[in-house]
């Protein structure tokens, strides 16, 4: 960061993409290959992740940023009069502009716990739409979304995965995970769900790049073979194909070569946590402690002024009492000198 330059903490995809992947954008730039994601880079990304899921038989798709893979990914798997469940704080209910009813299905919410939806919520809704006498009336029950980091940045443990694929299984609907900052999950130390424990327990999850090293893109991932039948065309259907199929496979290629992906995400948990120490010794309170890449804090309307005066955050929610809870995001590119920095003005605005 230059003298003057704002300092920049918004998001997780303020940067463009890991220099791995800006090499082998440039050595392969002439090359010609086939189009859609029919090309040599995306087959070897598909075998790359078919490895690192262990799930040898999996379908892999390359769609172009999360919005447009949430909205595929649920209208394909829904029938015309199903809804999809969703935490009242999951991306889908408040983040995607009504992407997902604008295709003609109902986000059907329940209450968050630490930005989490509980396998007992979800049973007893799927319960009462079945014995209510009116239920041919109403919006079907007909998968669950969740995400992992939650909105909020919290994890979901192994456990809590387990018991709300169990409930799913059980009901006979898919469980779907937004996996758009996966890498930083899987390289915190209090996650316990490997990429294999989420393609066990999921009829189809995506993987995050935008948010994660790429300069754009998502690979979702089907771990059973033919779960949705022409879901290439449905892509394309959505605008969510990219023609140029060849740079989204290379980008997964890369991050699935060595561990780079599951690498990628720890330079942003270091650096959340140095950030985490400094708001804990410098007196600030927290809206909710998370323990991945994004760190929400309460503000009073003075101490927000004068942060972002010198800092971009991003702003979370108002609450009474003149109070903003703002969220501050590290990513796999975040710098120590930034770091630093942000802590000296986290620690003169508290002084």
């Amino acid at each position: 960061m230059t003298s003057n330059q704002k300092l920049s903490f918004a998001s997780d995809y303020m940067e463009g993409a890991h220099p791995a992947i800006m090499d082998r954008l440039l050595s392969t730039n002439m090359m010609k290959t086939s189009g859609y994601g029919t090309d040599q880079f995306s087959e070897a990304a598909r075998q790359r992740i078919r490895q690192a899921c262990r799930a040898p038989e999996a379908d892999i798709f390359f769609l172009v940023g999360g919005t447009q893979t949430n909205a595929t990914v649920i209208d394909a798997m829904l029938a015309s009069y199903q809804g999809v469940i969703a935490a009242d704080t999951g991306h889908i209910s408040i983040h995607e502009a009504g992407a997902i009813e604008a295709g003609g299905h109902k986000v059907l919410l329940l209450p968050q716990h630490e930005g989490k939806l509980q396998a007992k919520d979800i049973s007893h809704l799927i319960q009462s739409y079945w014995e209510d006498e009116n239920h041919e009336h109403m919006v079907m029950p007909g998968m669950v979304y969740l995400s992992q980091p939650t909105e909020s940045g919290t994890l979901y443990s192994l456990s809590e995965l387990e018991a709300i694929s169990s409930v799913c299984r059980q009901a006979g609907i898919p469980l779907y995970l937004d996996g758009a900052r996966l890498a930083y999950a899987l390289a915190c130390p209090e996650n316990d769900a490997s990429l294999a424990d989420i393609a066990r327990l999921c009829e189809v999850f995506y993987i995050g790049g935008t948010k994660c090293g790429a300069l754009f893109g998502e690979a979702v991932v089907f771990p059973r073979h033919n779960t949705v039948p022409h879901f290439f065309t449905q892509v394309k259907q959505h605008g969510a194909l990219l023609a140029k199929g060849r740079l989204t496979g290379l980008m997964f290629d890369t991050l699935f070569t060595d561990g780079l992906y599951e690498r990628i995400g720890q330079n942003a948990i270091q650096k959340a946590d140095q950030i985490r120490r400094c708001l804990h010794e410098a007196g600030y309170s927290f809206y909710l402690e998370t323990p991945t890449n994004q760190i929400f804090i309460l503000l009073t309307k003075q101490e927000s002024d004068a942060l972002c005066r010198l800092v971009t955050l991003d702003f979370w929610a108002k609450l009474p009492d003149d109070l903003a809870v703002m969220r501050i995001a590290t990513s796999w590119a975040t710098t120590q000198e930034d770091t630093d920095a942000l802590c000296s003005v986290l620690k003169k605005v508290k002084k």
